[in-house]
């Protein structure tokens, strides 16, 4: 049955048909972590088990998709980070026709694991002519639920980016998500990319689920500008941002007095860091005087100290550059579970 091209799609049905658009394409799928075939925040929902003592133990919608050439694999690891992150990007280097993809419980969970990043997925092509096109799932986000379960140590990623290694990327809607995967399974170049992915409340976000006419029209854009702006000749001030924080600013731009002097810009991609399509979009502003960066990190994590020299470099001129964030914590952040 056809649907209405306006109908809204979740990121549970953005990231299957990715994953459809994949298999359609050729390329077997191998998805592993801890808690995958559901998903952390019952996101995922990809394998069904059957309760009854008859008939098959599971089952997998998408596997109707599967052909002898192009296979799907969700598989429920144990909660061992270093060895599972290791295996699978064996596995990427062994299959570069795979599209092979881990996921952290939580994004915390990726520091069991840093020798792995640090030694292999950021710098094995250039030490050993290695590629990899490993995808890494990393969930953040400051939501209150601790130290433990909200950061996926952006900042610490981005560090290790450098002669054009690694695509680090945090999309804040469903179809940017669905495309991001499907470009990374079918691009030629192949690199690791490292996800910053939304958890329960971003995803229960409407405004950040895309309308299938548009998700199927689009494709993948490093920058998202602001189409809620009626005027952008009046905006004085644009804020930057990446991922769910923006939803926060939306709402509070539009619950005040600034919703026609105050544009909320996205970054969708950090690294490569997309400096000509950032360009264009700060364009459309004749009016800056204020470029502003935020981020619901603490200043000294996040992607602040990372972009703060591309930020500089192209900021309008007549235009200040200021940041927006949490104050230093030793912990990767506030509250408790």
């Amino acid at each position: 049955m056809a649907a209405d091209a306006g109908a809204p799609v979740d990121w549970c049905a953005a990231e299957t048909l990715a994953w459809a658009a994949v298999l359609e394409a050729g390329r077997s799928i191998r998805l592993s972590g801890l808690d995958v075939q559901r998903g952390t925040f019952m996101h995922r929902q990809a394998v069904w088990h059957n309760q009854s003592p008859t008939g098959p133990a599971t089952w997998l919608p998408l596997q109707s998709l599967s052909t002898e050439s192009a296979r799907l694999e969700i598989h429920n690891s144990v909660l061992s980070e270093e060895a599972v992150l290791g295996y699978e990007y064996g596995h990427s280097v062994q299959s570069p026709g795979d599209m092979t993809v881990w996921e952290a419980q939580f994004g915390d969970f990726v520091n069991g694991a840093q020798v792995y990043l640090d030694q292999y997925i950021s710098s094995g092509e250039e030490k050993w002519g290695v590629a990899s096109a490993l995808t890494v799932l990393l969930p953040h986000g400051y939501e209150g639920v601790g130290p433990e379960h909200s950061n996926g140590f952006l900042s610490r990623m981005l560090q290790l980016c450098g002669a054009d290694n690694l695509r680090v990327a945090c999309p804040s809607t469903s179809g940017q998500y669905a495309h991001l995967l499907i470009r990374q399974a079918l691009e030629p170049v192949r690199k690791p990319l490292i996800v910053m992915t939304p958890k329960g409340t971003m995803m229960s976000e409407p405004t950040s689920h895309t309308a299938i006419g548009a998700m199927a029209a689009a494709a993948f854009q490093p920058v998202l500008d602001d189409d809620t702006v009626a005027d952008r000749g009046a905006v004085t001030r644009v804020v930057l941002s990446s991922g769910k924080v923006a939803y926060d600013l939306l709402a509070a731009r539009d619950a005040g007095v600034e919703r026609g002097r105050t544009a909320i810009v996205r970054l969708e991609q950090l690294y490569p860091f997309p400096a000509v399509e950032l360009v264009d979009v700060l364009a459309r502003y004749p009016s800056v005087r204020s470029l502003v960066w935020t981020q619901e990190e603490t200043r000294h994590q996040g992607a602040w100290a990372f972009i703060r020299d591309e930020l500089e470099a192209l900021c309008p001129p007549g235009a200040s550059l200021s940041k927006v964030a949490r104050a230093m914590t030793a912990a990767g952040a506030t509250a408790s579970v």
